[in-house]
């Protein structure tokens, strides 16, 4: 125990200090989920896979029908293109060398299939493709041309076909439909004449597959947006309310408007916040008796302080009124031991103000009691303070009586409980102080032969301005602040000092100090 223990340092989360405990619950709770709706986003990428898929497929459907019209007899490639566009949902298209159509199965037979027209679908698709386009803007997509047939039927309206004879091999375009569904065109050369073949697939259920991923997520979100809502105004209801009565609470007692304000101490609860609560209320009951102390001194220092003055008071009013020199001689003793009187009441009373505020500030050092002890015996008989008394030292055991304090703050312990026993003590007596280690305590006990302390106010000769002191010249040498002081400074160590009789049971008083030994680390 090197030093008095320290609070923690506060957290210093300056970015929150404005924002609201509620607030700042559901922000925490929420962007989790904000980070899990831009899942959302990245349904891109599944959308990319799906046509990245298609566009496989329809590099080798184009390759490989190109290859079977190049083998195929003249007369049976149309048969070859309504029963190909027939099975896979496609449009074929024959181009000769000269760029013109050969062959459409759109034409040869029933369309495989047909565009959707947006004015006939309901207002949910028209959102549905607000959203893609909402997408494709957030997320940078490229622009996709829209897919129309051209109004001069021929390859050159086709750059896939153009480029598809340039290169030799399948060339994939996309584009898209009236609905916003993906149109996938394929062109592939027909053998080494100069024809080529475009096919067309409209591909609405990737749209939709991914729609659907979309809508099932936007649905989990959001009915874990509404869940964790409701659980951060629960979780932030019962943390912020019983807050908010605490801090009324506590402004009420500052305020002092009514010394009668109870703060809660919210005894159902067994959380951090209850044990908040009982600290607030603890804390605002010692405030309440500190103030109190306080206030009574005050009360107490001004009776001590009237009467002393009230008699010099007196004394210098009768000075001036009386010429017998006897007389004036007594006066001015009594103004002068009033004078002195006054002058030790401030010397205590000041000192007793700035004990707990020094050592508060104070760092811990070990300190030898036993040491302590000789150096104030050996100081005092050095002085002569102590008249005809004799002061024995006696240490019980070998342990050490090594504790941790202010080493000037505990000898002036020593020095009040000595001069108090020195006072009751009668002329020639003895006064004993006994050191001892009892466990992790180390115990200093101040013994005299007075009359003692009565058992009924072994308790009161600790509270200020208590004495029984009768003449005038005792008067002047013992404030009544002597043991009060000693109690607050052995209570400022974390220790005890308590008033009892003597051990041997003969006449007299017993001052025991108990204080925390020394622990090495």
């Amino acid at each position: 125990m090197a030093s008095r223990s320290r609070l923690p340092a506060p957290d210093r989360l300056s970015l929150s200090k404005s924002v609201s405990l509620t607030a700042r619950i559901l922000a925490v709770n929420i962007i989790a989920l904000g980070l899990l709706a831009g899942s959302l986003f990245y349904l891109d990428s599944y959308r990319k896979e799906l046509l990245s898929e298609r566009f496989r497929l329809a590099h080798t459907e184009a390759e490989i029908l190109g290859d079977a019209l190049a083998i195929a007899p003249p007369d049976q490639r149309d048969a070859l293109l309504v029963m190909v566009g027939n099975e896979q949902k496609l449009r074929l298209r024959l181009y000769g060398p000269d760029g013109q159509i050969r062959a459409d199965n759109f034409e040869l037979a029933e369309p495989a299939f047909e565009f959707i027209d947006p004015e006939q679908e309901p207002w949910l698709q028209d959102a549905a493709r607000a959203l893609d386009r909402g997408m494709d803007f957030i997320l940078g997509a490229e622009p996709i041309p829209d897919y129309n047939d051209p109004e001069v039927p021929g390859a050159a309206a086709w750059p896939e076909a153009e480029a598809a004879l340039a290169n030799g091999e399948p060339i994939v375009r996309q584009r898209l439909a009236p609905d916003r569904t993906p149109v996938i065109t394929a062109a592939a050369p027909v053998g080494d004449g100069g024809s080529v073949l475009l096919t067309t697939r409209n591909a609405p259920d990737i749209t939709q597959n991914v729609r659907d991923a979309r809508q099932t997520l936007a649905f989990i979100v959001g009915a874990a947006l509404i869940v964790s809502t409701l659980l951060s105004l629960f979780l932030a209801r019962t943390i912020v309310k019983p807050l908010r009565i605490l801090v009324r609470a506590a402004v009420r007692v500052r305020l002092g408007r009514d010394r009668a304000v109870v703060v809660p101490r919210l005894p159902e609860r067994r959380d951090e916040i209850g044990l908040l609560a009982r600290a607030i209320s603890d804390m605002t009951a010692a405030l309440r008796q500190r103030i109190d102390a306080v206030e009574s001194f005050a009360a107490d220092v001004a009776h001590e302080l009237k009467n002393p003055l009230a008699s010099l008071r007196s004394a210098l009013e009768s000075l001036e009124r009386t010429d017998d020199p006897g007389l004036r001689e007594q006066l001015t003793a009594i103004a002068s031991s009033d004078v002195r009187r006054i002058d030790w009441l401030v010397t205590e009373i000041a000192d007793a103000s700035r004990i707990d505020a020094e050592l508060s500030r104070t760092t811990f050092e070990p300190v030898d009691m036993l040491k302590l002890v000789k150096a104030l015996v050996a100081e005092r008989e050095s002085r002569g303070v102590d008249g005809a008394c004799r002061i024995v030292v006696a240490q019980k055991g070998i342990d050490d009586t090594i504790v941790p304090g202010d080493a000037s703050r505990l000898e002036r312990v020593l020095q009040n409980l000595v001069d108090n026993a020195v006072s009751f003590s009668p002329e020639d007596g003895s006064i004993e102080i006994e050191l001892a280690r009892s466990a992790d305590q180390v115990e200093i006990a101040v013994s005299d032969h007075g009359p003692g302390i009565p058992e009924d106010a072994r308790e009161k000769v600790f509270e200020r301005f208590h004495s029984f002191r009768g003449s005038q010249a005792e008067g002047e040498r013992h404030s009544g602040l002597g043991l009060a002081i000693a109690r607050t400074i052995v209570e400022a160590h974390y220790g005890s000092l308590t008033a009892e009789r003597r051990s041997d049971g003969r006449s007299g008083a017993r001052m025991l100090v108990c204080l925390p030994a020394w622990e090495v680390e």
